[in-house]
């Protein structure tokens, strides 16, 4: 082989081997990305029917499909897991209840409902036995929140005192317990709930 076509041949070589490392780093890069995903999906689920006490790293595991080293290796242990898989489910539930615009009442009733038929019984739970109580706080001023942003056009146009009582009524109206009351303890399908709930915010915002 002349010396040319042996510097041509080794310059090929060098370069298969760069693009060969670097199919290698990207798809290792991706593997890794899904493997991080599975194992976050695998702890937001488990949030939804447990509290964080009663989360262990091996249901995780097993959900993920992955060993609990892996997750220890990902997160680096299980309180920084549970804070990246709240942090995860808090921002769906940001997103699910503030998916209707702000004086859309149909629209926030049925996103309302729809969030309390996935978390209710674990919110009510948490609140019967003062579980965790950072996230109780946190659901109560959310909430209000929420309240005052989705019927903000309604209410905007009163006097504070008389839109601080709009609120609390509002507040009420909306409440966990409301959903409760309709579905577990009276029975009621969603539908029937979610028109009870409705009419009941269309009263309040009409009798002003």
């Amino acid at each position: 082989m002349r010396e040319l076509d042996v510097r041509a041949f080794f310059i090929v070589i060098t370069i298969q081997m760069k693009l060969s490392r670097s199919y290698t780093m990207r798809a290792r890069a991706a593997s890794a990305e899904a493997t991080r995903g599975r194992i976050l999906d695998a702890v937001a689920g488990l949030l939804k029917t447990r509290f964080r006490s009663e989360i262990r790293l091996e249901d995780v595991a097993a959900n993920a499909q992955v060993s609990v080293q892996t997750i220890i290796n990902v997160f680096g242990g299980r309180a920084a897991l549970l804070d990246h898989g709240l942090a995860k489910l808090l921002q769906h539930l940001r997103e699910q209840r503030l998916r209707p615009c702000p004086g859309d009442i149909a629209g926030a009733i049925e996103a309302l409902v729809e969030h309390y038929e996935q978390f209710g019984d674990l919110v009510i739970r948490n609140l019967a036995e003062n579980a965790d109580r950072e996230l109780i706080e946190a659901g109560r001023v959310g909430h209000r929140g929420w309240v005052q942003r989705q019927f903000g056009p309604q209410i905007s146009v009163f006097d504070p005192k008389a839109r601080r009582r709009r609120i609390d009524q509002l507040v009420c109206a909306c409440d966990v317990y409301m959903w409760k009351l309709l579905r577990r303890d009276m029975g009621r399908a969603r539908d029937e709930a979610e028109g009870t709930m409705l009419a009941t915010v269309n009263a309040i915002l009409r009798d002003i």
